[in-house]
């Protein structure tokens, strides 16, 4: 006879031992509850009685607990739901059992049933409840060299649960000695153990009182102006931290202890998790082949990250730069070995090679993410701003309808409302020509939103960089204000959106209220542990070329409508008919081919009345020097 399988044997073995501990506990109940019945004097006339009880009991109340999974369930990691089960267990066992000998006449007194009830509860959920305590207390010196005496910070339901993962975990290295909430009605409270011991304000105190080195932040919910404010009390009490993610997270990645994290910026935006509709999205791009152009950017190719969880048949990414098109190539064999991703070298102002792609692999939507967007760059190099972004753009609209795509959404910019720089001008013309190019049975729209953190070139990693020298930070002005989105959350809205409309629409994503630059330098700035203004100094620089204090969502002839989804609103104006822009484009791209700066930007305000070009940009264009040396130039080739 072959030997049973180790893991056959360690199972039979545990089973045999809770089997017996459940018995001798049933047992040792009814027997009690006799004797506390009898006065601790059980008669001879009663001990028949008490064994017949006992063979009823003990196979009804193990059945019992079968039913309800107790035999499955470890004692050193009983929660609450247990408890319940255990008492529910009890309360159908003795029920049962009551019925069973009561028809048998067996002559139990009844007050036994309702003390062997309170009895066989409390011996069944004690022996758990020491188990577990007994298992916590011995990891804990087994490992208390290595532990940080930890202060909660949010004493509400997330802390709790917080708590009590830290408690049933003890490999991670926090020892909780209390709470700190900002609420003085949870003053004095004690949440599973653990004493609300004071509020942000009093951190320092209570920390160097109760032997504290670090803090787990456990408010999900914070705004940004709250966890602003938190974070400048911990720095000011000199105590690192690190927080917990929000419920999205959470569900996605599960359990609170496990995604301990530090503080990010993003945290102190305060905005609210995408709810996307899945099965939208889904039904939209499963088993379609999606072409994204600027696929290695900061944006294209967060949105190929996103497309591969809907189980695309192929992405191809689009791509001039090599070398980030070759890691984002990498990252997707590691990551998401189960999508097909292509990676493309091409340019959006070669229309053979967009042609010549389109047609190898004939994909049925187009994310057109490929921009140049640094707007001071742009300023001094007007006539490649327009050629990569309105005539890029034409390219690869001109490219998708040659192929018949009929879903296409192109990445825009808030700074194409009312634009100041050249950069909103030509996203502004390039949501113009998305909407006049619009094919029959298709779907083309734009999608307009502001500032992402973390982007290539964006001022996060600015700020960080200045931070990690020493200072200073540099910003512009002290009223610049920006909107901003995180790199998924932004990209997330986009894969939304484009499974609206008819076709034509101008999305607009919300984007929160508007953040202050030099506020978000400061809390950059207390994230690193320091403190503005005083271990790192904020400096002015002034307005750039092109740049505005403010950023707008739409111009003076959009209509701005809800969706039925409330991060995402729709602009939908007159559009202007394809004969009138494209012979107005014709006339653009002879002045950018020839090089002349007085008529390009002519060109620029006649497609975009509402533009007004910086003043820097307007004196090279009266000194008319770039636009002899150009010429020069242009007759030499």
């Amino acid at each position: 006879m072959p030997e049973p399988h180790p893991a056959t044997r360690h199972a039979l073995a545990r089973a045999i031992g809770v089997y017996s501990i459940e018995i001798a506990t049933i047992a040792v109940a009814g027997w009690m509850a006799f004797l506390l019945r009898l006065d601790f004097n059980i008669p001879p006339y009663y001990r028949a009685t008490l064994i017949f009880a006992l063979m009823v009991w003990v196979p009804i109340k193990l059945a019992s607990f079968a039913a309800l999974g107790l035999d499955r369930r470890w004692a050193r990691y009983i929660s609450m739901a247990d408890l319940i089960r255990l008492t529910l267990s009890n309360l159908i066992g003795t029920t049962v059992s009551m019925f069973i000998l009561l028809a048998e006449s067996s002559g139990v007194p009844r007050t036994v049933y309702a003390i062997d009830l309170l009895v066989c509860t409390a011996l069944t959920v004690g022996s758990r409840v020491s188990v577990r305590l007994a298992t916590e207390s011995l990891r804990a010196r087994s490992q208390s060299g290595h532990r940080k005496r930890t202060i909660i910070y949010g004493a509400g339901d997330a802390g709790a649960a917080l708590l009590r993962e830290l408690r049933q975990n003890t490999a991670l290295p926090y020892d909780v000695c209390g709470f700190v909430d900002d609420n003085p009605r949870k003053f004095g409270l004690v949440l599973n153990g653990a004493k609300v011991l004071g509020d942000g304000d009093s951190l320092g105190n209570i920390a160097r009182k109760h032997g504290a080195d670090f803090v787990l932040i456990a408010i999900p919910a914070a705004t940004g102006a709250q966890m602003k404010r938190i974070l400048e009390k911990c720095t000011a009490a000199g105590i690192p931290y690190k927080t917990i993610p929000g419920l999205a997270e959470v569900i996605e990645e599960g359990g609170l202890a496990r995604q301990i994290r530090d503080v990010a910026v993003e945290d102190l935006l305060g905005r609210n998790p995408v709810l996307l509709e899945q099965d939208r999205i889904s039904a939209k791009l499963q088993g379609q082949v999606v072409l994204v152009t600027g696929a290695a950017g900061s944006i294209g190719s967060e949105i190929c990250r996103q497309l591969a969880r809907f189980r695309p048949a192929a992405i191809v990414g689009f791509e001039i730069a090599e070398s980030p098109i070759f890691n984002l190539q990498q990252e997707f064999r590691r990551s998401f070995p189960e999508v097909n991703f292509h990676a493309e070298i091409g340019s959006i102002q070669k229309p053979g090679r967009l042609t010549e792609v389109f047609e190898r692999y004939g994909p049925s939507v187009v994310y057109h993410a490929a921009a140049y967007k640094h707007v001071p760059l742009m300023e001094s190099h007007i006539f490649e701003a327009i050629e990569n972004n309105i005539f890029g753009t034409l390219n690869v609209v001109e490219a998708a309808r040659k192929q018949g795509i009929a879903e296409f959404v192109m990445i825009s910019s808030d700074k194409a409302v009312r634009p100041t720089n050249v950069m909103g001008a030509t996203k502004r013309i390039a949501e113009l020509l998305v909407r006049s190019l619009q094919p029959a049975g298709g779907r083309y729209v734009s999608v307009r939103f502001g500032n992402v953190l973390g982007s290539n070139g964006s001022v996060v990693p600015i700020f960080k960089e200045q931070i990690a020298r020493g200072g200073p930070v540099t910003v512009t002005h002290p009223d610049m204000r920006r909107y901003f989105m995180t790199i998924p959350e932004a990209c997330q809205l986009v894969l939304q959106a484009s499974t609206m409309g008819k076709g034509g629409e101008i999305f607009v994503l919300d984007m929160g209220e508007p953040v202050r630059i030099v506020d978000l330098a400061r809390n950059l700035i207390l994230l690193s542990g320091l403190r503005p203004e005083h271990d790192i100094q904020i400096e002015f620089s002034g307005i750039r070329p092109g740049e505005k204090l403010f950023e707008e969502i739409s111009v003076e002839d959009e209509g701005l409508l809800p969706t039925h989804h409330q991060k995402i609103r729709v602009f939908a104006g007159a559009i202007k008919p394809w004969e009138q822009i494209g012979m107005q484009l014709g006339s653009l791209r002879k002045c950018c081919h020839s090089y002349d700066l007085d008529e390009s930007i002519a060109m620029l305000t006649q497609l975009v009345p509402d533009y007004v070009p910086s003043a820097g940009l307007s004196r090279d264009s009266a000194r008319n020097g770039v636009k002899a040396a150009a010429a020069r130039a242009f007759e030499a080739v």
